[in-house]
């Protein structure tokens, strides 16, 4: 009894002593899992769902962003939980020496681990709703305010932070069930104090590392749609996830490189520095891992800021160049307000317009090239409908007056409207009938070439197309007015007003009918065609419908003014409510750069105190053997150094390139508004840079204090 007693007090007294490195333990547990629950939250959150167009670039790279932040804060606390068995050894080791067995200890052990990382996990988890809830409040609050940015939480988010939670308690029981079985007391006591030294590879590790990255990445890009073009299949297997593969090799290989060789040759002066290499190459297996953390959470929060510029420059370009104040398409069957109505409300606003012009446009099925899927469900061929899908058409006298180019179209050809920069992705070269969908006249054409427009009411789906003026009289008789349209614009003769511009959107709202509130994706040609072949359309399945159609009850969301297929181009709206518009992705994306440059600075941070405490002892005989305060303080600031620097540049570099080559890749070439973009971001990483270094001085000067070296 006396025994149990006595080692119940050392215990508590051992445990005692151990307080820092639980409280760090519980830390790491706590941010993690904070981080996680924050951002699965707005993830799942209906307003980024509403704003997020399922399918769409943008959600691809938010999901890209938490898959990187995910591996990150995994690691991070797999890190954590070993860091703290390490100092938890020593307590062990001394119980068993004073006779305690395994069977005695266990309970303790395992009812102090789930304690500690219960009370973290839950308390991080529901931290995550407040965290997130404060930051896009004060985003709200000091940025930009709109109804699309009332925050909304689906708690169906909660699955993703039990699984990381249930993740870390087993690595943790895992790891405590391995310490109490080891057999060498004297091993177990002094694991703290044991190095953990990588593997020494020659100085070809990080050239190698750098190629393997960079196959990586061009085969992870790549390789899945060159898959699909040879094997005619729709969408690629998950094992093509796998060539991402080497490029994660790539990255711990110059890691590697980083912590056991470094980036500078020490050939003329090998003992410059050698204290800080000693402790970085000796504490190798953490640091290393460490710095591959860093590195991909630097590179998601830098790939979730590039976002912010590479939108708004094009807008704001486009918007721009438009070479008319107002431009707007509508139905021919809808009430739209007519030119006295709108020269009424101009005069009210005290404006005046000038140069009205309006024109005529149609719209037909044009043939095309459709993919057919096999019976197996996974295979699929190609094969040409002569009516697949709808477009507008204008006559050739129609699009000379409308752009002032003496364009002549021969008669059995076709061209297709695109933007400045030639990246529409309306333009089909494949049409060879285009057909009058109310009396199903139908003519031979062939695909003529491209003209180019600054609107983007004629570049965006479903596109625009120009005929001969003959054959535009031949397929227009017949047509009804809900397959016919105009096209509306004008100037204001001296300084618009942004309150004419709201009134005259919101009466072109008001006055057009439910049939029209439809998106880009919507196609009456081909939902026309498959429903008379006896066929549902795909676009009235329940998981496509709401992608179809816009609540004009919603007219400043972001999926209206995007996504409504008659939404007009008034470039003082357009510039003035970009932000208004865009507020949700332009925000989730800021919150991303936020969290994931915050979680790296921490453990940037936290490994930095970890090395150099650790090591407190051989600060204190280099002082006593008689170290100037300058030479140690030199040293600490070079092994902060290497944790701060490389994992930083290494992943702003990366993201920057592959940044690059997603552009690129996208339309194959880099147009102007990119190019600009990429300038702009080049400046950001320097901003960034800052602050990791404004950091990387916090952290020196914290740890020179906690060493006493001054």
């Amino acid at each position: 009894m006396n025994q149990t007693v006595t080692l119940n007090k050392v215990e508590q007294k051992l445990r005692h002593a151990n307080r820092k490195h639980a409280r760090l333990y519980l830390f790491c547990n706590f941010t993690a899992l904070m981080i996680i629950s924050a951002y699965s939250g707005l993830m799942f959150s209906p307003t980024i769902q509403t704003a997020f167009p399922s399918g769409g670039d943008s959600r691809k790279q938010m999901n890209v962003i938490f898959i990187l932040t995910l591996i990150g804060c995994v690691i991070f606390t797999i890190y954590a939980a070993s860091l703290f068995f390490r100092h938890k050894s020593k307590q062990l080791g001394i119980l068993m020496a004073l006779g305690a067995s395994r069977k005695r200890l266990a309970p303790t052990l395992f009812r102090e681990i789930l304690l500690l990382s219960s009370l973290s996990s839950i308390s991080g988890i529901i931290a995550g709703f407040p965290f997130i809830w404060i930051i896009w409040n004060l985003f709200r609050l000091l940025l930009i305010d709109s109804t699309d940015m009332q925050l909304d939480f689906d708690f169906k988010c909660l699955p993703v932070s039990l699984l990381f939670f249930t993740l870390v308690l087993t690595f943790t029981c895992f790891t405590a069930w391995r310490y109490l079985h080891k057999t060498n007391i004297m091993e177990v006591i002094r694991e703290e104090h044991i190095n953990e030294p990588v593997r020494e590879l020659g100085k070809w590790c990080g050239p190698a590392g750098c190629l393997l990255l960079a196959a990586g990445v061009l085969m992870g890009y790549w390789g899945p749609s060159l898959y699909c073009d040879l094997a005619n299949v729709m969408l690629p297997p998950a094992w093509m996830n796998l060539l991402y593969a080497p490029a994660f090799a790539g990255l711990y290989m110059i890691m590697l490189h980083a912590v056991v060789h470094g980036f500078r040759t020490y050939k003329k002066q090998p003992y410059k520095n050698i204290l800080s290499r000693s402790m970085m190459k000796f504490q190798g297996k953490q640091t290393v891992n460490n710095m591959i953390v860093v590195a991909l959470l630097i590179a998601g929060s830098c790939f979730g800021i590039f976002y912010i510029p590479v939108t708004a420059v094009g807008s704001m370009m486009k918007y721009a160049a438009q070479p008319y104040d107002y431009f707007y398409c509508y139905r021919a069957d809808q009430s739209i307000p007519d030119e006295s109505t709108v020269r009424m409300l101009a005069q009210k606003h005290g404006l005046r317009i000038k140069d009205w012009e309006r024109f005529e446009y149609i719209t037909l099925g044009y043939g095309g090239i459709t993919s057919v899927m096999e019976e197996d469900g996974i295979h699929f061929h190609e094969e040409y409908d002569r009516i697949l899908s709808e477009s507008k058409t204008l006559s050739e006298d129609t699009w000379r007056a409308l752009s002032g180019m003496d364009t002549t179209v021969r008669s059995g050809t076709y061209l297709c409207i695109t933007n400045q920069e030639q990246t529409s992705y309306s333009v089909s070269p494949y049409a060879e009938h285009i057909t009058n969908m109310v009396s199903r006249e139908q003519i031979a054409t062939k695909y003529a070439g491209i003209a180019v427009s600054d609107f983007s009411s004629l570049t965006n789906t479903p596109g625009c197309r120009i005929l001969n003026q003959k054959d535009y009289d031949r397929l227009i008789e017949g047509l009804t007015d809900d397959w016919k349209g105009f096209i509306v614009r004008f100037n204001i003769d001296g300084k618009d007003s942004y309150a004419f511009a709201d009134e005259l959107y919101r009466l072109l709202v008001g006055s057009t009918d439910d049939t029209c509130m439809v998106t880009h994706y919507y196609d009456r040609v081909n939902k026309t065609i498959t429903n008379e072949k006896g066929d549902d359309w795909w676009g009235d399945q329940p998981s496509e419908a709401p992608f179809m159609r816009v609540n004009p009850k919603q007219i400043n969301s972001i999926s209206f003014r995007m996504g409504w297929m008659y939404h007009p181009d008034f470039r003082i709206l357009n510039q003035n409510d970009f932000l208004l518009s865009t507020s949700v992705l332009l925000m989730m994306f800021l919150f991303i750069f936020i969290v994931c440059l915050m979680t790296a600075l921490v453990i940037c941070y936290t490994r930095c105190q970890t090395i150099a405490l650790n090591n407190r002892y051989i600060f204190d005989d280099l002082r006593k053997l008689g170290a100037s305060p300058d030479f140690l303080a030199k040293e600490v600031r070079s092994q902060c150094r290497s944790v701060f620097r490389t994992p930083s540049l290494v992943g702003m570099t990366i993201i920057y390139l592959i940044f690059i080559l997603l552009l690129y890749g996208n339309d194959w070439q880099l147009v102007l508004t990119e190019l600009i973009a990429l300038c702009i971001c080049l400046g950001i990483l320097g901003i960034i840079g800052v602050c990791i270094y404004l950091i990387y001085r916090l952290t020196v000067k914290n740890i020179i204090k906690k060493l006493k070296i001054r």
